[in-house]
């Protein structure tokens, strides 16, 4: 168990980064302009349905990364 809490540590660490800047790809920029007209990565909700739809993330890694970046 305590390494399962390790590789997940790790996981989350490496999610969150070391910058809070948002680094899109042309790609993803034009999936969220799509999905927003305001998209706002503070907003829990727009965050998940983005990193999940946009970045193709998991509800258990974008949940993590979205509130790891301050969304709530």
């Amino acid at each position: 168990m305590a390494a399962f809490r390790l590789v997940l540590l790790a996981v989350v660490v490496s999610l969150g980064g070391c910058s809070q800047e948002n680094d899109f790809t042309d790609k993803q920029r034009a999936c969220i302009a799509q999905r927003y007209k305001d998209y706002d990565a503070r907003q829990l909700n727009q965050c998940l349905d983005v990193c999940k739809t946009c970045m193709d993330g998991t509800t258990v890694t974008c949940n993590t990364s979205c509130k790891l970046k301050g969304a709530t």
